[in-house]
Formats: structure tokens, C-alpha cells, sequence
């Protein structure tokens, strides 16, 4: 338990910060997971579906300042690069 008055406050702003942003983060996460395990499944209709949804879910997390914008727009970059890759391997069948 820290000693000085300033850094319990610190500490109890960041464990009330951590709350809000835990639900972002797990979400984020999760659809994140999704789309690049649907991605990796093949399918083309649930894989763009799940791309959309993750790309949302970002988003929203960067909105909220839970991600970094470029982290997020990184993440989104790299999905929509996933997805082309298997559209256009899909595509050349």
C-alpha cells in the first residue's frame, strides 16, 4: 500500500480506469481471435463478417482510448491484408 496520499489516488484512478477499459479489451480481443481464426477457416461469407465485426470492435477501442489509434488502425491494416490474401487465393482456384 503506497504511503504517500498522491500515489493511493493514483492507484485507485488506475484500478477505476482498468475496470472500464477490461470489458474493451476482452471484446477487442476475442473478435479479433475470431476473425483470424474464420480467416484461417476458409470461409469467405463468415470470415468477412467476423473482419467487419473485429474491425468495429477496434475502432470503438481506439474511440475510447483503450488502443492506441495507430495500434488500431495497425490491427485493422493486417485483418483486411488476411482477408485479401484469401480472396484472392479463393479467387485463383
Amino acid at each position: 500500500m503506497p504511503a504517500v496520499k498522491l500515489a493511493r489516488k493514483a492507484q485507485r484512478v488506475s484500478a477505476r480506469k482498468r475496470s472500464y477499459n477490461k470489458p474493451v479489451q476482452s471484446l477487442t480481443k476475442t473478435d479479433v481471435s475470431k476473425a483470424r481464426a474464420a480467416i484461417i477457416g476458409g470461409n469467405i461469407d463468415n470470415a468477412q463478417i467476423a473482419v467487419k465485426e473485429a474491425t468495429r470492435s477496434l475502432d470503438i477501442a481506439a474511440r475510447k482510448g483503450v488502443l492506441h489509434p495507430n495500434n488500431a488502425a495497425r490491427r485493422k491494416s493486417r485483418l483486411m491484408k488476411m482477408l485479401n490474401q484469401m480472396n484472392q487465393a479463393s479467387s485463383s482456384k
